[in-house]
């Protein structure tokens, strides 16, 4: 009955308690941001290259840092909070074994603090890599993963000991795509020397901008797709490879890990039966210590 009554108050303390915080750096947020982790999912099999290397790094050129804090240890078949700035979209990169917590395990207190969130795995099969996004940043700027941990004794593959988390984040969309082609989150250059000869504003957004080059007598034409801005005009003199544009992008991606234990609620319960052993050791020793000094006192008085 104690031994019940033990892990039921473990099981509700390490619930409540146990946080896993995930800080995709303090930054101010774009009115409307969108990441695409669907890039990732079609294009790499796993999303953390050999190399330790997050794939959304291959599209996103600019950096922001990453914390990522994690509880020392967690107990197994436990739900807990992933909690940390949403930069906008997210990928989360648990230990085998674990996933996100169905809905039907996840406390009332967490739910109210998941929003609108729709979390998906990254692949079939891959129910430990967690992908959230595109979401728009001016209205999330925290996100909560609800974690379930395994337990190793319904699943032989897992057991308890200490296992790596990573996390990648990135907020925005990426410079370029897959397929090597700039996307129009990026700067665009002139591709030779010249002067500006004509600007066309296309009739869906973007510009078409004519560069005569008189050296090698052509005209070269640059083509600025719809989002950036910009920043040359008819009858200036540009550079090879001078900005036509200004930059918007202002995110970039970033990765962390930590680690985290699978602890043996067992440990914990010797742990707890050893500290009380040592509290009664340490009280019946200045019991007895009490007890001589009575003896002693008496004998002296006789």
């Amino acid at each position: 009955m104690q031994t019940i009554l033990i892990n039921k108050w473990l099981k509700k303390w390490w619930i409540s308690a146990l946080v896993v915080l995930i800080s995709f750096g303090k930054m101010s947020y774009p009115s409307i941001s969108n990441a695409y982790p669907i890039f990732a999912q079609q294009n790499y099999e796993n999303p953390r290259e050999a190399t330790g290397r997050i794939v959304c790094a291959n599209c996103h050129l600019a950096k922001k840092p990453v914390d990522i804090e994690a509880p020392q240890s967690v107990l197994p078949d436990t739900v807990f909070e992933a909690i940390g700035g949403l930069n906008v979209g997210a990928v989360l990169i648990l230990p085998e074994g674990f996933k996100l917590a169905p809905p039907d395990r996840i406390p009332a207190e967490i739910k109210e603090n998941l929003g609108r969130l729709s979390f998906q795995s990254y692949r079939p099969g891959k129910d430990n890599i967690i992908v959230v996004g595109p979401v728009p940043g001016k209205l999330y700027n925290e996100i909560v993963f609800p974690i379930l941990s395994p337990n190793p004794d319904t699943n032989k593959d897992v057991h308890f000991l200490k296992y790596p988390i990573y996390v990648g984040g990135n907020r925005g969309r990426g410079q370029i795509y897959p397929d090597g082609s700039k996307s129009n989150n990026t700067i665009y250059s002139a591709s030779v020397i010249g002067q500006v000869k004509k600007v066309v504003r296309k009739e869906k957004g973007g510009y078409e901008i004519t560069i005569d080059n008189s050296s090698e007598n052509r005209e070269v034409i640059d083509i600025v797709p719809r989002g950036p801005e910009l920043i040359v005009s008819e009858g200036e003199s540009v550079k090879a490879d001078q900005p036509l544009t200004n930059n918007p992008n202002v995110g970039g991606f970033g990765q962390g890990e930590v680690e985290i234990v699978l602890q043996d609620p067992l440990r914990v319960q010797g742990l707890l039966v050893f500290f009380a052993s040592v509290l009664l050791a340490q009280i019946f020793l200045v019991l007895k210590k009490k007890q001589f000094e009575k003896v002693q006192l008496a004998e002296m008085n006789f």
